[in-house]
């Protein structure tokens, strides 16, 4: 009994050094910008329903994107976004898989901004490729903010534009996120 007892115990305690470890939110904010210069409309739009986790101990990270989640100026931009060019239906959802290349700089324990670069594939359109983002991660009284921005080559993930709105959307979109994440 002692012996099951103990060996519980560390059990326990093992799987709670792991598990604060983990940062997780299911709020964080993505927004993408694919204006054309001289557009007279804004190509954009922001999702608040995007689910992050980051291990601190590892450096893993990942994002979830409901594609469904993008919210535009206009309803019929969101539905044309949906239907004609991101096939939402058939391809729910966005996904970014990577890691931090400088994990042992960054100290998810010590209030502090540090620069960094997270490298992993990123799924959009049913479409995977390598990418490497520069970003900024800010911790602060225990809770961690994660910032980035980086540019996206539409063709790269087959998202085609028809020549009727060309002049109206960009050949790259500005990704930019924002991630606030408490420890689990």
């Amino acid at each position: 009994m002692k012996r099951t007892i103990l060996t519980l115990s560390f059990f326990v305690a093992g799987a709670t050094t792991v598990f604060a470890q983990k940062y997780i939110t299911r709020t964080a904010r993505i927004s993408f910008n694919a204006t054309a210069a001289g557009s007279p409309e804004n190509i954009e739009a922001v999702n608040n329903e995007v689910a992050n986790i980051v291990d601190g101990k590892t450096g893993d990270i990942i994002f979830q994107v409901p594609v469904k989640s993008f919210k535009f100026e206009r309803a019929l931009m969101q539905e044309h976004f949906n239907e004609n060019y991101m096939e939402s239906d058939k391809y729910p959802k966005a996904d970014f898989k990577g890691n931090f290349g400088n994990i042992a700089e960054l100290n998810f324990a010590k209030d502090g901004t540090y620069e960094t670069k997270v490298a992993g594939k990123l799924t959009i359109h049913g479409v995977t490729n390598e990418v490497n983002v520069p970003g900024t991660v800010t911790v602060k009284g225990g809770s961690v903010l994660l910032k980035a921005k980086f540019k996206v080559k539409l063709q790269d993930y087959k998202i085609a534009i028809p020549g009727v709105v060309a002049d109206k959307v960009a050949k790259e979109a500005v990704i930019s996120l924002e991630s606030s994440m408490t420890q689990k």
